[in-house]
């Protein structure tokens, strides 16, 4: 684990996509779901629970499993996988955790009296008459659900629209009394899917899933994944439940649309479906969002960074780093490899679902061991072009250059202070099994850098950290 702040936030071992950050007292909460190291399907742990002060976001602590597949009554022989969850506080001062299993289209709620739970199962979504929200004739599916209570009233955002379903209107506000799972006002839509988006301002943004709200002042956040998957977009308006306006990207786990280091277009990371939210931590805000890791979509790994709000609301683009909320990196001492923000060959692809990324000759952040084993990630599969990207460190008088390598490989690691600059010098590599360590004399010059290790010679080399003296 880096024991600075960086990105991912968590250990290197751990996968908790789908985060969903909440301040409760002086800590701040993540609740994702909890993939699993090389699985085969999405989602497929018991929900764990990170928490840090929010005076050290770089000082995280495992709160452990608040719960368990099984707590839920539809799901007793674990067949079911808990898809991404939301918390909130009620007006009883307890925590609700909403939720939807991966089979059934109704939104399940469990409760706890402290934030780090461990929960337990509280009851189901349901319409006033008793039936349960999504199974009503004319209910929609419900999925992702998001949560925001004021007051006496919890607003549960839900839903899930591929591009061309035209039986998916949108994602749906439903305003719930204060036993949490009563509905007071029934959903409604509140920005439109794909095919009903024409004239609404969304175009090539429509909602996709990851449905989140959160309040700045007077103005309501909606921030979703749209039907782009690696990009978390935002909407606002003066109301919870309706009036929304497309204001832009908040985030692309591939850095799709930053424009300052390379063309808007270029993909800088193998990107894939995101899902996060924005929060305020001691009066800055930063946003939570996910990559994904070992060549697949089921090995995602929570990420963040900071944003900043511009006089009429919006919100820049936050461009994805190592460094994540905390400034650049000390330009001195030993990194993991593991917190590349971006990762590519010569062969682009944009998604880890299609194209090269799949293939496993191409470069992909990983670990050796099985999921729990506390393995720390490297890069592997570096084959002659690929490159790996570390943003940004504050380098001062840094004249050598070390990593820690192995492999099948012969060939030099060539050192840029941009994706495409020239080599500032060459680290020669040679064939080996066990991590070894291989240094050259590289002058670094001084201020705030980027640094890109580009692989260049025979064989697949894999690279666990890099140190600068």
């Amino acid at each position: 684990m880096c024991e600075r702040i960086c990105n991912p936030y968590l250990p290197s071992w751990e996968y908790i996509p789908d985060g969903e950050p909440h301040v409760f007292g002086d800590r701040v909460y993540v609740y994702g779901s909890h993939d699993r190291f090389n699985g085969h399907a999405f989602c497929l742990n018991d929900y764990a629970c990170w928490s840090a002060p929010v005076g050290d976001l770089g000082d995280w602590r495992y709160e452990g499993v608040i719960y368990k597949k099984t707590d839920d009554p539809l799901n007793p022989d674990a067949s079911m996988c808990l898809y991404a969850p939301d918390v909130t506080v009620g007006p009883d001062g307890r925590y609700y955790l909403y939720y939807v299993l991966d089979k059934v289209s109704i939104v399940s709620v469990a409760v706890s009296d402290s934030p780090a739970g461990a929960y337990e199962f509280y009851g189901y979504v349901r319409h006033a008459d008793g039936t349960r929200l999504g199974e009503r004739a004319g209910d929609q599916p419900q999925f992702d659900p998001g949560v925001l209570t004021e007051a006496e009233r919890t607003y549960l955002y839900t839903g899930f629209c591929m591009r061309g379903d035209r039986s998916r209107s949108g994602p749906m506000a439903t305003v719930l009394g204060p036993d949490m799972l009563t509905i007071l006002e029934e959903p409604v839509f509140i920005a439109p899917s794909e095919p009903y988006s024409a004239l609404s301002g969304f175009g090539g943004h429509e909602f996709f899933e990851a449905p989140s709200m959160r309040r700045r002042g007077d103005g309501y956040y909606f921030i979703y994944s749209s039907i782009v998957m690696h990009e978390l977009c935002y909407a606002t308006s003066s109301s919870p439940t309706g009036g929304f306006t497309y204001r832009g990207v908040v985030i692309s786990n591939n850095d799709i649309g930053i424009d300052s280091y390379k063309s808007a277009d270029k993909p800088m990371y193998y990107g894939g479906n995101n899902h996060g939210s924005i929060v305020e931590i001691a009066g800055d805000w930063y946003v939570f969002y996910h990559r994904h890791t070992n060549g697949g979509c089921f090995s995602r790994q929570g990420c963040m960074e900071r944003i900043r709000f511009r006089e009429d609301g919006s919100i820049p683009q936050a461009e994805i780093s190592s460094c994540g909320p905390g400034g650049p990196l000390a330009g001195r001492g030993e990194y993991p490899a593991y917190i590349a923000c971006n990762l590519f060959c010569k062969e682009e692809s944009m998604y880890t679902a299609h194209g090269a990324y799949m293939d496993n000759r191409y470069p992909k952040i990983t670990q050796d061991g099985r999921d729990g084993d506390e393995e720390p990630g490297y890069i592997a599969n570096m084959m002659s072009g690929a490159v790996a990207g570390f943003k940004y460190f504050d380098c001062r008088g840094v004249r050598n250059v070390m990593i820690t390598a192995r492999g099948y490989c012969k060939g030099d690691f060539e050192l840029r202070s941009s994706w495409d600059g020239p080599a500032l010098g060459r680290i020669p590599v040679d064939f080996t099994n066990v991590w070894k360590e291989y240094s050259a004399k590289i002058a670094i010059p001084d201020g705030i850098q980027s640094l890109y290790f580009a692989y260049e010679g025979e064989g697949i080399a894999s690279m666990a950290s890099f140190e600068l003296g």
